[in-house]
């Protein structure tokens, strides 16, 4: 694909930002993380779709990736999802990716091996236009990540860095909501490495609110580390939500 060439080869002003978002800059790579959880109760939880916090294995393994729908299903009759795919980390933290052929409720193993899941979405689609069922990358029990019914997109608020960069957090939002309008949640910027210790990078306490994050010299998330969010409620039935802002560099080899 051809890129158009930035204006500042013409003497005008671009912002760097812009330009990094288009593919640009060599080395830099701009990436938007989101997540949701419609259901924190008082147990410290993800914010992800499911009642639990996202793990961290020591050893990668193939995912089994299935639906909860028969719909979602590669044949072209699927009236849901069709194909998924998955992007992720590898047993020594390279990005590995691959698209996998759904089979409605029965499990398709992935080719590569993950430690972690960083992209996971709808490729392809029937007349229903979404995934029928949730969607799951799965090692037995264990959840790694998953796709809400409707969503085409995973709802995660986690992310790791690959071998050889660098990850500079410039700016995020934690949002919080209850019916009630009188519980609190408290929310967790939670940094995870390879050393295996989990180390709170921010915490925020909010009541049907939000608190934004803009960091004048960005939050550094070294490679092979994760960043998450987390959440616990006073009360249970809030709804959370968390969004970085993310560029990604790659490390400087002399």
């Amino acid at each position: 694909m051809n890129l158009y060439a930035s204006q500042t080869q013409y003497g005008k002003n671009e912002d760097f930002t812009l330009q990094v978002a288009r593919g640009l800059v060599p080395g830099h790579i701009a990436l938007s993380i989101f997540g949701y959880n419609g259901d924190v109760d008082t147990s410290e939880e993800s914010v992800w779709p499911d009642g639990s916090t996202v793990p961290h294995p020591t050893v990668a393994s193939a995912l089994n990736i299935v639906s909860t729908s028969t719909d979602d299903d590669g044949s072209p009759v699927g009236t849901g999802a069709r194909t998924v795919y998955i992007e992720g980390l590898d047993g020594s933290y390279n990005t590995v990716s691959e698209t996998v052929v759904l089979n409605g409720t029965t499990n398709v193993a992935t080719t590569h091996s993950y430690l972690y899941v960083n992209q996971f979405y709808v490729a392809t689609v029937g007349t229903g236009g979404v995934n029928a069922g949730e969607i799951t990358a799965k090692v037995s029990t264990t959840l790694y990540d998953l796709i809400a019914v409707g969503y085409n997109q995973r709802t995660t608020a986690h992310y790791c860095v690959p071998a050889g960069y660098t990850a500079y957090l410039t700016s995020g939002i934690i949002t919080a909501g209850q019916a009630s309008g009188s519980t609190s949640i408290t929310a967790f910027l939670k940094q995870h490495g390879p050393d295996g210790i989990l180390r709170v990078g921010a915490v925020s306490t909010l009541n049907n609110g939000s608190v934004q994050y803009d960091f004048t010299y960005p939050y550094i998330i070294p490679e092979k580390n994760c960043i998450g969010a987390s959440a616990i409620g006073s009360a249970v039935n809030n709804s959370v939500s968390a969004f970085f802002n993310i560029v990604l560099i790659k490390n400087y080899q002399g």
